[in-house]
């Protein structure tokens, strides 16, 4: 990023890039979808029934298949009812026949009479955005409320309270075009500084459907906006020590904001877990003019996470105007001693959130004892009486790694009221663990503690106690020799049988030489290649998803088996270049034209419907076929396929990529397994989803349309990206929509 250009929207964030140079093995999946949007889908646009949903929101004119009224048995492996939506490039959202998608939750919306109507052309006060909705919608999820909306009902589909991630910033979109154009990441103005702050964290909103759709509370006690600003507590094994020390809190047990929030989780006692994902590049630290006056120690975690920026992202500590709430982005030696500056200020990032929706004043709790790194998110297995409370989660960068949490305490039904004092027994406390995948479709979990003695005689890094343990993670899980991933993006736990899914989005660097590449694996079996232009390597760019079954169905086990659920794949290439053998060789899945994909991210398990499963995208391989989709699933298990020899070819000759692999594949899907849901407007990624208890509403969230503009195209309304949700002229705004089907009945079944 130059001193005077505004971070431009598509551009690819730092820490997703990854910085891990250990040796360990490796995993496979990239990260192209932000580097690049060059087209790599060429494949049929197939027939298919769809309604488009542009700026207008033009309802859906047909009816679903079949009329539903009341509760339903459902089958354990469900059929998909709908007709698969066609890929599209239109600045609209479509979504199959007999489906309605409405617009419910756009950036700037008021949350409350604290703020009025969002005037959307950059001139919102910084202050206002405590009262209305951030940017980035991300991570989400439903919890019912009773009729009077007075306590917590997990079976009320008609009111309840959505909590979601705000994970990111259009910075264009967020300013005047005057301010735009005068952009200097070296000197910024104050109130620019706190409107980006303010529209990251996380919204609590209530919604109620009275019977015609569903719209939000404004007058609701619940809503409230948690922000990069809001205070926070340190809970676990890292509070109050000496790596947590600020001149906010001397005493290491307070911190304040939550950053870069991407996916989430949800706990038995009614609480939200919100992840902190790429935060590292929000702080600014030049390494060159720092390192000096730091110990060996820690410029080898402050590498390792990435703490390299010069300005920041967004040039936060450098406000015109000073003062510690821009101080505190500043994570240079500056003081005489660690409580007087905020050299540690990033050790106070990277965790798992705890809120309560259901009590408007509790502070958050940073939830230490689950690790430091670019959290994706945290999916708690099923709670079972009696034995421990058990997350899985994945470190969002290249080469990074996939982790497990047991919890000390084992679980009892009394605490499912608790709120955040459950969270205090069962998720401060407890054993952390590490993947390693093998060759043979085995994997063991290996435990990350100071005793352990690979830990504990690491010449990398020194471990002084288990608190640096779980500050430094990433360095501990180096010393086990865990498996290197790509991308490990978000997870999902399948009801019908417990087994683990997580997407691997994508990887670049895989089968490539050198000391940013990897070598392909078993579990990271693709390379994919061609010569059209000049010589392109371009690793596994579709990524894929990977599932386990840990040992015996008990999610405490130390040792899984696993195969490869699904693979991203184009259903047809260019012609030219090296692509002789890509039907065979990277189509391992045998995507077709209403069901292929790339760059799997969102996963969801529909709880009303057993084994139905979605899969959203967040792609830049595909974007002139296709904008980012929704995809419905129903999975089948693991060892459902077979094993496979993967034979890559590389242009040019490239010694990691020219390997035969054997992998596990499973189950071809088929378009009675997979099919293409929806479709999001220009530029849009689709994160977050969520279902309402009855199953007949699922909320989406449609992040960053138009996130290509330029700042130089700011102030000409013709050249954005995107216009979605409002059309015309007008700016667009990341936006949770809800979607019914016109019947009435389950959502993709």
């Amino acid at each position: 990023m130059s001193t005077n250009t505004i971070r431009p929207a598509g551009a690819i964030d730092p820490d997703d890039i990854g910085h891990n140079e250990s040796a360990n093995p490796s995993f496979d999946s990239i990260l192209q979808t932000r580097l690049s949007r060059r087209n790599l889908l060429k494949g049929s646009v197939g027939l298919a029934a769809t309604s488009f949903i542009g700026a207008g929101l033009a309802a859906c004119g047909s009816t679903g298949s079949s009329a539903e009224s009341g509760t339903l048995p459902v089958a354990a492996t469900p059929t998909l009812s709908f007709n698969a939506v066609a890929k599209s490039v239109a600045d609209a959202l479509s979504v199959p026949t007999g489906y309605t998608a409405t617009v419910l939750y756009r950036l700037g919306d008021p949350i409350d009479a604290g703020a009025g109507a969002y005037a959307n052309d950059g001139s919102d006060a910084a202050a206002s955005f405590e009262h209305r909705a951030g940017d980035h919608h991300d991570g989400i999820h439903y919890f019912g409320l009773n009729a009077g909306g007075t306590a917590r009902d997990d079976a009320n589909a008609s009111r309840g309270l959505l909590c979601m991630n705000h994970e990111n910033i259009t910075q264009v979109f967020l300013h005047t075009a005057a301010q735009v154009g005068a952009f200097n990441i070296a000197a910024r103005a104050a109130a620019e500084v706190d409107k980006e702050v303010n529209v990251h964290g996380v919204s609590v909103i209530e919604v109620q459907n009275s019977g015609a759709s569903y719209a939000i509370n404004t007058a609701s006690p619940y809503n409230r906006r948690i922000t990069a600003a809001t205070v926070m507590e340190i809970a676990g094994p890292a509070r109050g020590d000496d790596l947590m020390v600020t001149k906010h809190s001397p005493s290491g047990t307070r911190t304040r904001g939550t950053l870069n929030n991407c996916a989430h989780g949800y706990t038995p006692w009614g609480t939200y877990l919100t992840c902190e994902e790429n935060w590292a590049g929000y702080f600014k630290r030049p390494g060159a003019s720092d390192n000096p006056n730091r110990t060996a120690k820690e410029v080898t975690a402050l590498a390792r996470y990435g703490v390299t920026s010069a300005n920041g992202n967004y040039g936060w500590a450098n406000s015109t105007t000073t003062g510690d709430l821009y101080d505190r982005w500043n994570a240079t030696v500056t003081g005489a001693s660690a409580s007087a500056d905020y050299r540690n200020v990033t050790n106070t990032f990277g965790w798992t959130v705890e809120i309560d929706p259901y009590d408007p004043v509790a502070a958050p709790r940073k939830r230490t004892a689950l690790g430091r790194f670019g959290h994706e998110g945290a999916w708690l297995a099923k709670a079972t009486a009696g034995d421990p409370i058990v997350a899985y989660m994945g470190d969002d960068a290249r080469m990074e790694y996939i982790y497990k949490f047991v919890s000390s305490a084992n679980w009892d039904p009394a605490d499912s009221t608790r709120g955040l004092a459950a969270g205090n027994k069962y998720l401060d406390s407890g054993n952390l663990y590490v993947a390693k995948f093998n060759a043979d479709g085995t994997g063991q979990w290996l435990l990350l503690d100071v005793a352990q003695a690979a830990i504990a005689g690491f010449a990398t890094y020194a471990f002084a106690d288990q608190a640096d343990v779980v500050i430094n993670v990433r360095l501990a899980a180096d010393a086990v020799g865990a498996t290197k991933m790509d991308r490990p993006e978000w997870g999902a736990i399948n009801p019908v049988n417990g087994e683990v899914y997580m997407t691997l989005t994508n990887n670049s660097n895989r089968g490539l030489t050198g000391a940013s590449g990897a070598p392909l694996d078993p579990a990271n079996p693709r390379f994919y290649s061609d010569t059209k232009g000049a010589a392109i390597s371009r690793g596994n760019v579709n990524g894929h998803i990977i599932r386990w079954r840990d040992s015996g169905g008990d999610p405490a086990a130390t040792a899984f088996a696993w195969d490869v659920y699904l693979f991203g794949a184009q259903a047809a290439v260019d012609a030219g270049g090296d692509n002789t053998n890509y039907q065979a060789n990277v189509n391992l899945s045998g995507l077709g034209a209403d069901n292929d994909f790339s760059s799997p991210d969102g996963l969801w398990f529909s709880q009303r419907t057993p084994g139905l499963l979605w899969i959203e995208t967040d792609d830049g391989a595909y974007t002139d076929t296709t904008n980012c989709m929704l995809l419905a699933a129903t999975p089948g298990q693991v060892g459902d396929g077979a094993s496979k020899a993967v034979a890559n070819l590389a242009v040019p000759a490239n010694a990691n990529a020219n390997q035969t692999v054997t992998t596990f594949v499973g189950k071809q899907p088929g378009t009675a397994g997979l099919r293409r849901f929806l479709v999001g407007p220009k530029g849009s990624e689709i994160t977050g989803i969520v279902e309402t208890p009855d199953g007949r509403a699922i909320f989406v969230n449609i992040q960053h349309p138009g996130e290509d503009t330029s700042a130089a195209d700011i102030a000409t309304p013709a050249n954005y990206q995107s216009h979605w949700p409002d059309g015309a002229t007008a700016r667009p705004r990341s936006s949770t929509i809800v979607i019914t089907r016109n019947d009435g009945g389950l959502i993709g079944v």
